[in-house]
């Protein structure tokens, strides 16, 4: 049995049992179930749990958003992760970083650049930086789209942008382009 599937049958017990002995869930325990229907990919589950925290009184807070965001694009439905990760920065609410990666790199490999650049942007603007694949992801992809000046120019912009970004990363993701724009 898949262990996102132990834990989704876990955290149904317990809310079972909260009902049943009349306990109000709070925040945690919904971001919990939240969670759970996420990693197993019933992101309907998911979402509908969400729609009702407001129920219990409770507000969604960032790592709702994230389970959310991370689900809907694990099962690639992109569109919706991106308009509640929209949500979520609309309500001022900072996404995780593996959040950030995975939304850009979804958009990347559904050949959605344009947003997957604007989320990479707000990353950055969050004080986060990317990793090697998330950048490459977006960069070779705009290559690969015959968009190469944009991606060099897009790498130095970056570059300028992430304090973080190590020389070695920045050669390798240079490296990379020089490649990908010769196929």
């Amino acid at each position: 049995m898949n262990v996102c599937y132990v834990y989704l049958h876990a955290v149904k017990s317990l809310t079972k049992q909260m009902k049943a002995s009349g306990v109000i869930p709070d925040t945690f325990v919904l971001n919990m179930i939240i969670k759970a229907y996420a990693k197993c990919l019933e992101v309907d589950e998911a979402v509908r749990v969400f729609r009702e925290m407001g129920l219990y009184g409770c507000e969604a807070n960032a790592y709702s958003y994230s389970y959310l965001v991370k689900g809907l694009c694990g099962k690639g439905r992109n569109g919706q992760g991106l308009g509640f990760y929209k949500e979520m920065k609309g309500k001022g609410l900072v996404p995780s970083g593996s959040t950030y990666m995975i939304l850009i790199c979804s958009l990347g490999m559904e050949r959605r650049f344009e947003e997957a650049i604007g989320v990479v942007f707000d990353m950055l603007g969050d004080s986060m930086s990317p990793d090697l694949l998330t950048y490459r992801t977006v960069l070779e992809g705009l290559c690969r789209e015959g968009m190469v000046d944009k991606a060099f120019e897009l790498l130095e912009e970056w570059r300028k942008k992430d304090g973080f970004m190590s020389e070695k990363n920045y050669k390798s993701l240079l490296n990379g382009l020089h490649f990908v724009s010769r196929q």
